[in-house]
């Protein structure tokens, strides 16, 4: 069910905490709209999101923490970016407030969500930002409660390599003040002053997001490495990054294309988290989803492996398999760690073959396990001939 908006609802914020409280979720949303969405003809200058209602608390704070959820997902970009709200992208929302809703209570309650980049198709046009995209993430911070993390992908700040090339200067602009109230502040240890590069902690979680447009960068990936190589592992044994560009994939920006930023992720990034024994990587570009696993040793001859899933089924156009992906020279080149990928779920053929979807990230202790929900005629999606798999090697086990 799709919500109409809204307008000219205006109630004094303390009225509005009192009455939320008491609201089922689609009453609660449909409430709601009218304070978090901005109105069509917003300024010029990009909306800040609201401040998440259930902000993590600090790294020291959640260190007991080791049973929880957080959804992942990515490329929200929409049809008609800058007239309206994203439509396909609302129903992915709408889902993730009822599956949030539904597990608030449980033994492993959504902590917060990630987006692997794409939230509008021109970043540099704030109009499409507030009228289409700001509003809808509003409601999963204020209606959810959960803090909201995006990194840039190549709509969002351009594909452009340099820092200071024009459109992606204002790009980043947009980007910055649309998050500005979401990630740490410049200055800060787990922030990279001056890019969209940041890092945090949740229980026994690490979360580092990069900007893979520029991942040629020399100083974003030294501040990367600096955040894994200054890690406590004995606290965050799992070590999550999220990005754009995927490593290898099988769509129209994979297979036998090898994009250039796709060129420096397997060049600067991988073998730092091979390294740094990094287990998941959740990515976006490619408009549907698929799971690859990549298996090496490490420096002690143990056996490893790194999982990259890309869910790029936010609301932009689907797309669909084109071929696997050529991994002949990155295999060589990763000799020393004999890396190994296996493409363990391959997206559809067909447009009707791939879905809208999320994915909701389970961790308890040492197990993690990814489940994968449709919406709308996805609804029922089962990707590994259900809608979930284990994430590394451990067996799956719900009290």
């Amino acid at each position: 069910m799709r919500f109409r908006r809204c307008r000219s609802v205006r109630v004094a914020a303390a009225c509005v905490a009192l009455t939320l409280c008491a609201l089922p979720l689609s009453a609660l949303s449909h409430a709601l709209r009218a304070q978090v969405a901005p109105p069509v003809g917003a300024p010029d200058t990009v909306l800040s999101i609201a401040k998440p209602r259930n902000p993590l608390p600090t790294e020291a704070a959640s260190a007991s923490a080791t049973r929880f959820s957080f959804i992942a997902y990515g490329d929200t970009r929409g049809r008609r970016d800058g007239v309206s709200e994203q439509y396909e992208h609302s129903l992915v929302v709408e889902s993730m407030l009822r599956t949030i809703k539904s597990m608030e209570n449980g033994p492993e309650p959504v902590r917060f969500v990630l987006q692997s980049g794409d939230a509008v198709v021109n970043g540099r046009d704030p109009k499409q930002w507030n009228v289409s995209f700001i509003g809808l993430i509003n409601r999963l911070t204020t209606i959810g409660g959960v803090p909201y993390f995006l990194a840039p992908g190549n709509h969002d700040v351009t594909s452009a390599a340099e820092l200071s090339a024009p459109g992606r200067l204002v790009g980043l602009q947009n980007y910055l003040r649309a998050v500005g109230q979401l990630i740490p502040a410049d200055g800060a240890t787990r922030r990279l002053a001056g890019y969209p590069t940041y890092a945090f902690g949740y229980g026994n979680t690490f979360v580092i997001a990069f900007d893979s447009n520029i991942a040629e960068d020399s100083t974003q990936l030294a501040w990367v490495r600096g955040q894994l190589e200054g890690l406590d592992r004995t606290r965050y044994t799992h070590v999550v990054a999220f990005f754009h560009h995927p490593a290898y994939s099988s769509g129209p920006h994979g297979g036998t294309t090898i994009e250039r930023p796709t060129v420096a992720v397997r060049a600067n990034y991988m073998p730092l988290f091979r390294r740094h024994n990094v287990e998941m990587l959740f990515t976006g570009h490619e408009h549907f989803f698929e799971h690859f696993v990549e298996r090496y040793r490490d420096a002690t001859g143990q056996p490893r492996r790194i999982d990259q899933i890309v869910s790029g089924g936010g609301g932009a156009p689907l797309y669909t398999y084109q071929g696997e992906p050529d991994l002949r020279a990155y295999t060589q080149a990763a000799g020393a760690d004999s890396a190994r990928v296996t493409h363990l779920v391959r997206p559809g053929v067909r447009a009707g073959d791939n879905a809208y979807h999320y994915t909701v990230v389970h961790v308890d202790g040492a197990r993690v396990w990814v489940e994968v929900i449709g919406v709308d005629w996805g609804a029922g999606f089962a990707p590994y001939q259900s809608n979930r798999s284990m994430l590394g090697d451990t067996v799956v086990r719900r009290d």
